[in-house]
């Protein structure tokens, strides 16, 4: 089962490169606002697996995800994590964060809005050629000379072409659109469970997201680091806090895969453990009332710490599936409660892992949701060996 699952999931190398993090706030149906606990990011739609099913070859491909039986899953243990992660990827395509008018001839023209291009839009290919950053773009816009250019775009799950003639700026001597693009990023998270023998792991319970619609961002290739949490912001109502912290130097592992349900990869350089494996329970299993969950605070040693769940909604298929309230002293005191960062703390109750927290409250810290791990599992992928 483990060996379906996982083992697909294999290192590679991989570039990185840092960019602006956000924070993802939305309003729920009775107006109350909840915010993602960590990784929201600039645009996206579905993670993309070019780059990985390249790498894997012939004997072992990527074919989608299937939901797991359940024989399968009250046969499958998993370790427990907690402990916080750094992630930084490149995203596919570059993605349009504003625009700058450009001075030509004593007026101001901007080619890129004249086109139709919006802010959030994201541009995939420049006269047929995949784009592999912001600075590919810079230099195809510099070297064309003012000739026309047809741009691949993406808007939500819609893709279309404009063509757009640059302008030449007489004040800094050459070609420009007059738009600002993003091509990476970077963030902190919770690990949710690992599988030691494989590397793989999964984290977060909801994905590295879109700040603007909450759309997981398209994600060719990603790193992983170790954290170091040096300090913990407490949450107050209205104002969510945040664990802040730095990544430690090096790469310890790699990111394959970014869903609107979780991120999931593989270490080359296992974290340290701190519980042994448990089994997976089925959301049949879950139960309103006390449980327990794993964290990591500026001490950087994991704990477990006491939460009551409640609003068990057994036919929820996303990652808002019942309600956390963290009911123990000791983190009341650090963080207020639930705080950004602490996204993918896995949830334990009655001897098994069952879920993961995704979201905090911001009128109320205490309380925030949780994903059932059933769920986070469905979205991870599945091979076909011997193909």
């Amino acid at each position: 089962m483990k060996k379906r699952i996982w083992r697909t999931l294999i290192s590679a190398a991989m570039l990185v490169s840092l960019a602006l993090l956000g924070t993802l706030t939305t309003g729920a149906a009775d107006g109350t606002q909840i915010t993602e606990t960590c990784m929201a990011y600039q645009k996206g739609s579905v993670a993309v697996w070019n780059d990985f099913a390249a790498a894997v070859g012939n004997s072992e491909i990527f074919t989608g995800r299937a939901p797991l039986s359940a024989e399968e899953l009250e046969n499958l243990t998993l370790y427990p994590g907690g402990m916080p992660f750094g992630v930084r990827f490149m995203t596919d395509g570059v993605t349009v964060v504003g625009f700058s008018d450009i001075e030509k001839d004593g007026k101001k023209v901007n080619p890129a809005a004249a086109a139709g291009l919006k802010r959030g839009d994201v541009i995939l290919r420049v006269d047929d050629l995949p784009l592999e950053s912001a600075a590919d773009l810079t230099e195809r816009i510099e070297g064309g000379n003012g000739a026309e250019m047809t741009l691949l775009c993406r808007r939500g799950k819609k893709e279309f072409s404009v063509r757009i003639t640059p302008a030449f700026c007489t004040e800094e001597n050459r070609y420009k659109t007059g738009v600002w693009v993003r091509d990476s990023g970077a963030g902190i998270g919770t690990v949710t469970f690992l599988l030691p023998e494989s590397g793989a792991f999964a984290g977060l319970g909801h994905g590295i997201c879109d700040a603007e619609n909450g759309d997981p961002i398209p994600i060719r290739r990603g790193s992983i680091s170790d954290v170091t949490i040096s300090s913990v912001v407490k949450g107050t109502p209205g104002n969510p806090g945040e664990l802040k912290g730095y990544f430690t130097p090096g790469k310890v592992g790699s990111l394959l895969g970014n869903s609107s349900l979780g991120v999931w990869g593989v270490y080359s350089e296992l974290p340290a453990l701190s519980c042994e494996p448990m089994h997976v329970a089925s959301k049949d299993e879950v139960r309103e009332g006390d449980a327990t969950i794993l964290c990591t605070l500026s001490d950087n040693v994991t704990r477990e710490y006491s939460v009551r769940l409640s609003s068990v909604n057994r036919e929820a298929d996303g990652a808002k599936c019942f309600t956390v309230t963290v009911t123990d002293p000791r983190l009341l005191s650090q963080t207020g409660g639930i705080v950004q960062g602490m996204s993918g703390s896995p949830i334990l109750q009655n001897g098994k892992l069952v879920g993961a927290v995704t979201h905090v409250l911001v009128n109320d810290p205490t309380t925030g949701y949780g994903i059932f791990l059933e769920n986070m599992l469905a979205r991870m992928p599945v091979v076909r060996e011997g193909v």
